[in-house]
């Protein structure tokens, strides 16, 4: 099966995807769709995806309900595990559909794609206290895996208080959507 419908997808070495936007396309709106998402209850990567779903159902890349399946054990820092952020995990799929890698003897794909990883990897530090690691984030201690209730924790109005999440989802968004708007 191919994910991807049609040829246009380039490298991010020497071209520019071909990602057709919304003539009203904007970083801030992507921004505030991401964190509206979370707040309805979605883990951190399927918002980020869920912000883009648009774009990339318009251009035949993936479905709305494939995007929340492939997100839905990213939550949590990968299964609650707080191990890499989810909305750092949401944007590092993103950056496949800009930057994919699809022939695995390509190099140039695969190095564009890490590079551009890479380059969203310090955007997101910078933007969120220096980590892209959930339970750094979040200022909790480390545990081992083993210790972490794979139990979602319950959104009330105290959680949202609480966490930083809903700003650290709409910053990914938000650097997901400058490199789509070409900024």
């Amino acid at each position: 099966m191919t994910i991807f419908a049609h040829n246009n997808i380039h490298s991010y070495f020497g071209f520019k995807m071909n990602l057709k936007l919304p003539a009203d396309f904007s970083p801030e709106e992507r921004r505030d769709r991401a964190e509206s998402y979370f707040n309805q209850g979605y883990n951190c990567c399927q918002s980020i995806l869920l912000a883009f779903a648009d774009i990339l159902e318009d251009n035949c890349l993936a479905t709305r309900d494939m995007l929340i399946a492939a997100g839905s054990g990213f939550g949590g820092g990968m299964g609650r595990m707080r191990e890499v952020c989810g909305a750092f995990s949401g944007l590092v799929a993103i950056s496949g559909f800009i930057s994919p890698a699809m022939n695995p003897k390509n190099m140039e794909e695969r190095t564009g794609n890490y590079t551009l990883v890479q380059d969203f990897a310090g955007q997101f530090k910078e933007a969120n206290g220096g980590s892209i690691i959930c339970r750094e984030l979040l200022g909790l201690a480390r545990k081992p895996s083993s210790q972490e209730s794979p139990v979602p924790s319950e959104r009330t109005e105290s959680y949202y208080k609480k966490r930083p999440c809903p700003k650290i989802v709409g910053s990914a968004a938000y650097i997901a959507a400058l490199k789509l708007s070409g900024k």
